[in-house]
């Protein structure tokens, strides 16, 4: 067996573990650590603790070793949280820019509301859970120290959907989100829909007592999966993009109200359904930008129906492409801007052309956060704060608010 040195861990969260072979990957190990295993395409499969790190904890999940769900519950959560913040300081560290990083926001365990889960029938009935490490094996859970319970307790009746409606040897996409009104189920890679199918759901989602059930873009909604959002309500489309817990959506709000205190109009880009603009539109007017008609819809809808909120304007307009231009821009006091995880380069640029004094900037991969916070830099932005919110607990995910002033 080849001895190995785990100098520290990489962007995944994978050891990066020295010897006399080289260098490689090393799955649930942590920096300091000897680990024995022969290497294969740069990673050690199954590496064998020699030397543990006092950092070091018994996981508490018994999927843990096989489940890719999770990639750090070895670890202590100092040591991760630790971890976390180094990662957000390296990457801006590479572009010369500071890290004013004011805390780190820890969901709790238990707190996920919102899972992308896996089902596929067996000869027996169904498997539903995550994919293995570096698999496309299906880990069937008896339980979870992420998701919230209600989405635990509801697993026998996703295998019993999955054996309804999948089809031989195919694979089902289950977006589970829990909300006030229940569980709000999104499947997708199944059986195409007929008269004995959808019987069939409407009476599983009728006994798993589903608050909607869609498949395929086919709704089977029972009561509106509303979600607080500020004073609103708001339904948003099957499947549709929501922060993954309540905490880390509470924490990432409070910053940016924060950021954008006094202002008196404000642009929400990447709006989505409405999880800053609403919020926002308790003091401010907000014009919400996003890419995609339904989210946009579901939030004019609740603004529609919350009494006392300011006006909320949207428009479709795909950022990427076509970036609200500097002399667009000018027209607010601040800006609120929540990209995917490939950032929002061209956005970014547009920003720093403008005359705008203040932006609240939430990230969701660090790296691409720091090449446009570059560009703001450019542009005459400072950075002046900023918040580490870890809403994905034991995995290698990051999120970052900050706020930028002109200077």
């Amino acid at each position: 067996m080849t001895l190995w040195h785990v100098e520290c861990l990489g962007r995944r969260g994978d050891g990066v573990a020295v010897g006399d072979a080289g260098r490689a990957l090393a799955p649930l190990t942590l920096p300091g650590e000897a680990v024995e295993g022969e290497a294969k395409g740069g990673r050690i499969a199954t590496p064998r603790i020699v030397t543990p790190s006092p950092d070091r904890v018994r996981p508490v999940c018994a999927h843990y070793r096989a489940c890719g769900g999770c990639s750090l519950m070895h670890a202590s959560e100092g040591f991760t949280t630790e971890w976390k913040r180094q990662v957000v300081e390296t990457a801006l560290a590479a572009r010369r820019l500071p890290a004013p990083i004011t805390g780190v926001h820890v969901s709790p365990p238990l707190s996920r509301r919102r899972a992308v889960l896996s089902g596929k029938r067996t000869k027996k009935g169904a498997l539903v859970g995550f994919h293995a490490r570096a698999s496309d094996v299906i880990v069937d859970l008896a339980e979870c120290h992420v998701m919230r319970p209600q989405i635990t307790a509801a697993l026998p009746l996703l295998r019993r959907i999955t054996v309804a409606g999948a089809s031989r040897g195919g694979e089902l996409a289950m977006t589970v989100i829990h909300g006030p009104a229940g569980l709000d189920l999104t499947v997708t890679g199944g059986k195409p829909m007929d008269p004995a199918l959808f019987q069939t759901l409407a009476a599983l989602a009728d006994e798993g007592d589903l608050a909607r059930l869609t498949w395929d873009n086919q709704s089977i909604t029972r009561r509106p999966p509303a979600l607080p959002m500020g004073r609103a309500r708001v339904v948003p489309p099957p499947g549709g993009f929501l922060q993954a817990t309540a905490e880390g959506e509470a924490a990432l709000l409070s910053a940016v109200r924060d950021v954008t205190a006094g202002a008196s109009r404000i642009v929400d880009l990447f709006a989505g359904c409405g999880t800053f603009s609403l919020p926002l539109a308790e003091s401010a007017s907000v014009h919400a930008v996003e890419g995609l008609a339904a989210p946009l819809a579901a939030l004019d809808v609740g603004w529609r129906g919350a009494p006392g909120l300011n006006r909320v304007t949207t428009e479709i307009r795909d950022l990427a492409r076509r970036p609200l231009l500097a002399d667009e821009l000018n027209r607010f006091d601040a800006i609120v801007i929540d990209p995917p995880r490939a950032g929002a380069e061209a956005q970014a640029r547009e920003i720093a052309a403008s005359r705008v004094g203040k932006v609240a900037f939430v990230a969701c991969d660090p790296v691409n956060f720091s090449r446009d916070a570059q560009l703001l830099a450019e542009g005459g932005f400072a950075l002046a704060r900023l918040s580490v919110v870890d809403q994905f607990r034991w995995s290698p995910h990051v999120e970052t608010v900050a706020e930028f002033v002109r200077t």
